[in-house]
């Protein structure tokens, strides 16, 4: 028979890490914490784990017990990533999670751009004075003409960026019977398998600006992309139509208002409305503004939670990293009951020193994984006997160790 202080400590086990929601993350994804050995906490201070959408992270909810941070969605702008490298916290996002959203609102984005939707439901809607359909059919048949647009079928369409959202984009736009351009400095060979073979690739970003009716960008917002989308780019455009549903920052809006002027920009559909972009739409219809909804369905919203929840739970519970933006992906199959895992600065010889050391300890390593992205280096370590806290304590010792973690 099972003591209660027995069964106490089996509960205490199965819940030995504490995940807290900084944002409303879907129930879908919240439930898969259960019969794990993650709880869910909504109000402590000091969480192993942080689940978030878009809710900015400061460096108050750094707390030194924190491990991971899962973002619910693809853009990681709203948390410090660098400080969380620093400090060994890994951080976690969901792409492809909300690409299906995000490309149906893409395809909506094309039609309000070709067919001037937006203009035509306005002068419709302003006809309240019309009560007669006598007058009203006359009217119309008059003046829709000043409406008349341009099917995608056969133009050309651009898209920057083609990774789980562009190259989804991509895809619609063959199936479109558009003709596709890609541009990807950095396509993966992952990526490139999922593009049709349809699809064109530019050499260069003038190269695609140069050829294309409509673009569509789909880069993160990172220091190298900030603005990257700007005149030097729309000077090379003829009439086009430019998208983004990518992030604000990688588009110089001053720049768009600019050559929507000079003509080289037809119109800017966007969901990332700014102050002088809502006062342009006030006035004309060449700019059509959404409140960033790309990812705002129920299906991607429950999508990203679970992937936000499965994956903090894998790296808490076996220290396994899959869809880090500051951490390499690590996929160790456990082979003993005590594993250890080492994060620590990317510099030479600390593969020795920390073989070193577990010699020292006596203790034997029966599998061994290190593998580093830019600046940090990440080991997980599956020793054949038990590991004590004093042990850990040692490890934390070696010069360049930034954390260390028993697993067990």
């Amino acid at each position: 028979m099972v003591s209660f202080a027995a069964l106490k400590i089996k509960l205490i086990k199965m819940h030995q890490y504490k995940v807290k929601p900084l944002s409303n993350i879907a129930k879908i994804g919240l439930d898969k914490l259960e019969g794990t050995d993650c709880s869910l906490e909504e109000s402590i201070d000091n969480p192993d784990g942080v689940l978030v959408r878009s809710t900015k992270i400061t460096l108050e909810d750094l707390n030194s017990e924190l491990k991971a941070i899962s973002r619910a969605g693809a853009g990681v702008n709203n948390i410090p990533v660098d400080t969380c490298t620093d400090q060994g916290i890994v951080v976690f996002n969901t792409p492809g999670a909300n690409a299906n959203a995000v490309k149906e609102l893409v395809l909506a984005g094309l039609m309000l751009s070709s067919r001037n939707v937006y203009a035509s439901i306005d002068f419709v809607n302003e006809l309240t004075d019309m009560d007669q359909m006598s007058d009203l059919e006359p009217f119309l048949e008059s003046n829709k003409k000043q409406f008349k647009g341009s099917e995608l079928a056969g133009s050309s369409l651009g898209v920057v960026g083609l990774g789980a959202i562009g190259s989804k984009v991509a895809r619609m736009g063959v199936s479109l019977d558009m003709e596709v351009v890609g541009y990807d400095p950095a396509l993966s060979v992952e990526a490139a398998w999922r593009l049709p073979s349809q699809v064109q690739p530019a050499n260069t970003i003038e190269e695609l600006f140069k050829v294309s009716d409509y673009i569509s960008i789909h880069i993160p917002a990172l220091p190298s992309t900030k603005g990257i989308i700007n005149g030097d780019l729309f000077r090379e455009a003829s009439n086009l139509s430019l998208l983004n549903f990518a992030r604000h920052e990688v588009v110089n809006t001053d720049d768009v208002l600019k050559y929507l002027d000079k003509g080289c920009l037809r119109n800017f559909i966007t969901d990332f409305p700014t102050p002088d972009l809502i006062k342009r739409a006030n006035n004309n219809k060449d700019v059509v503004l959404l409140p960033h909804i790309g990812a705002s369905t129920a299906q991607a919203e429950e999508n990203c939670a679970v992937m936000a929840v499965n994956q903090v739970v894998e790296f808490l519970e076996t220290g396994n990293i899959k869809n880090s933006v500051n951490f390499p992906n690590v996929q160790l199959k456990r082979t003993t009951d005590y594993r250890i895992s080492i994060i620590n600065k990317n510099v030479p010889a600390m593969i020795g020193q920390i073989a070193t050391a577990l010699g020292e300890l006596n203790l034997n390593i029966a599998e061994m994984t290190n593998v580093s992205k830019g600046d940090i280096a990440y080991n997980l370590i599956d020793v054949e006997n038990p590991v004590d806290e004093a042990s850990i304590a040692k490890l934390k010792e070696i010069e360049n160790v930034i954390n260390v973690r028993l697993i067990s």
